[in-house]
């Protein structure tokens, strides 16, 4: 029960807003009136204080597109030539999101470098070598890639080209190191918090544990001083997330069929095979005709083609900004390198997909508690620690019974049913006609682990890179790779949810 008591209050804090007015930098606008449903005034003591703000539109974080989002046939390929049919076609509908314009560079991700090791080297030395790309990644045992090895992620002629040799897992921590960076600055910039450039092991700055009350180093003031409250999501201060985007919605930003629309009567009069409209991978504009889209193997052994005249104009990697923007603004969502995604791999089907925002790899979590009922802060990083939801706070539930739902609907009997019906099943006569575990769970029957090309742990990737052929190019092709491992053609970059209004403008008519 006090456990219960604690999430409550956590949403509470979440939920109910201060909106105290600044002495200096932006200020916190409160909504004025009252409540149309009871006419306790907004913001006012008398009247319980409960605090709203005023309506703001969500202000896209540094780098990021607004992509609008809507409905596409997602899985389009041109040929299956894997004879694997795991591409499906299927119309599913996206929820608007941010994306990031580039891939993230090698200046980026040594900028992520140079914190880590201000923050962690020589006290948790393990944080800032497990952040380290594997520049090994470019050799190659009958090629001389050495040069790469040593020059392509520290020289200054690489700064704006793609990051490489960064993993699934590497990627994921990047993005909420940028999370903290971006709304730690907001925070600055509002003069809630000081600037402070000698933060050390746990005791930096993260968001979670800011919301929480759980980071008091350098706090300059509280939005409401009467209850020494820091800043919450409430506020609208706070930026959701940074993320690497799901498969769908990489996929729908990649297509870019805005530039195809026709808003009334909201037809697409033409679909695409790549990010651009056409059959070909060279301009088929007049000021540009034949110049290559993007950055690909044309064919066995022809990377860039011939000097004098180099068809893409890299090799390997090209920066990245270059080549010409899909009708998102996106620049290289097709070559240059493969990018990371958020789900986990499985072979699609027409039965284990949502049709709103689809997405494979949910494990529910809570912030987790001491006896005190005191939120969790990890010694070595300083975030709040979260686990897994128990069956028994999922239990009463109708929309999950699970807590991993990685293996929901993947093929075998017991994912497909919910949890009553495979207890009820198990208690029946007809145990074994239930079905047996797939690899993809990493355990046989007798709960003895196993081995399998795809497991939970493996993501998927998207978009073709420099090594790639131009069937890769198309968006619906789907590979997949083990988050801890990495390659000399995977980059990454980010993604964040658009909250609010889908298209920056109020549903209200």
């Amino acid at each position: 029960m006090k456990a219960r008591l604690k999430i409550i209050l956590l949403a509470c804090l979440v939920a109910g807003s201060s909106l105290m007015m600044t002495s200096c930098g932006p200020k916190v606008q409160q909504r004025k009136g009252s409540s149309g449903k009871t006419g306790w005034g907004y913001n006012d003591p008398k009247w319980g204080g409960f605090e709203v703000a005023e309506y703001v539109e969500q202000e896209a974080g540094p780098g990021l597109v607004l992509i609008e989002g809507g409905t596409f046939t997602m899985g389009s390929v041109e040929q299956d030539v894997m004879y694997d049919w795991n591409s499906m076609r299927k119309r599913v509908t996206v929820s608007s999101f941010y994306m990031d314009e580039t891939e993230i560079s090698n200046v980026d991700y040594r900028e992520y470098l140079n914190w880590v090791c201000k923050v962690f080297l020589g006290e948790f030395d393990e944080v800032y070598f497990r952040a380290l790309p594997d520049t090994l990644c470019w050799r190659r045992r009958l090629a001389f890639n050495e040069p790469y090895v040593q020059f392509y992620f520290r020289h200054p002629a690489y700064n704006d080209y793609p990051v490489v040799g960064v993993s699934w897992d590497q990627a994921s921590e990047y993005c909420l190191w940028r999370t903290d960076r971006v709304n730690e600055k907001a925070l600055i910039d509002y003069g809630f918090i000081e600037y402070q450039n000698d933060q050390k092991g746990n005791l930096n700055f993260n968001t979670d544990a800011y919301v929480a009350g759980k980071y008091e180093v350098n706090v300059r003031k509280y939005i409401s001083n009467e209850s020494e409250r820091p800043v919450n999501i409430a506020d609208g201060i706070i930026l959701p997330n940074y993320r690497l985007p799901t498969e769908a919605e990489w996929e729908y930003a990649a297509l870019a069929l805005i530039g195809n629309a026709i808003t009334s009567p909201e037809r697409i009069v033409n679909q695409r095979l790549y990010p651009w409209n056409g059959h070909y991978v060279r301009n088929e504009e007049k000021a540009n005709r034949g110049l290559f889209r993007a950055n690909v193997q044309r064919g066995r052994g022809d990377l860039m083609g011939v000097a004098g005249y180099l068809n893409d104009n890299a090799a390997p990697t090209a920066p990245v900004d270059s080549y010409w923007p899909n009708d998102y603004g996106l620049y290289c969502m097709a070559g240059n390198v493969n990018e990371w995604v958020l789900d986990v791999y499985r072979n699609f089907t027409n039965q284990d997909v949502e049709e709103f925002n689809p997405f494979r790899g949910n494990v529910f979590q809570v912030l987790d508690m001491d006896a005190n009922n005191e939120f969790i802060v990890d010694d070595t990083t300083g975030r709040l620690k979260y686990r897994n939801m128990t069956d028994e706070e999922s239990a009463d539930r109708v929309n999950y019974q699970y807590a991993d739902n990685i293996n929901y609907k993947d093929g075998d009997l017991k994912s497909s049913i919910d949890k009553s019906l495979w207890e009820q099943k198990q208690d029946g006569e007809a145990v074994e006609d239930i079905g047996s575990e797939r690899m993809y769970h990493n355990k046989n029957a007798e709960g003895n682990a196993m081995t399998s090309l795809v497991n939970d742990r493996v993501r998927v990737y998207k978009g073709g890179g420099w090594r790639d052929r131009i069937y890769w190019m198309v968006p619906g092709t789907r590979r997949f790779l083990q988050q801890d491992r990495s390659s000399d053609d995977i980059g990454f970059r980010c993604a964040m949810i658009r909250v609010g209004s889908p298209s920056g403008v109020s549903g209200k008519r």
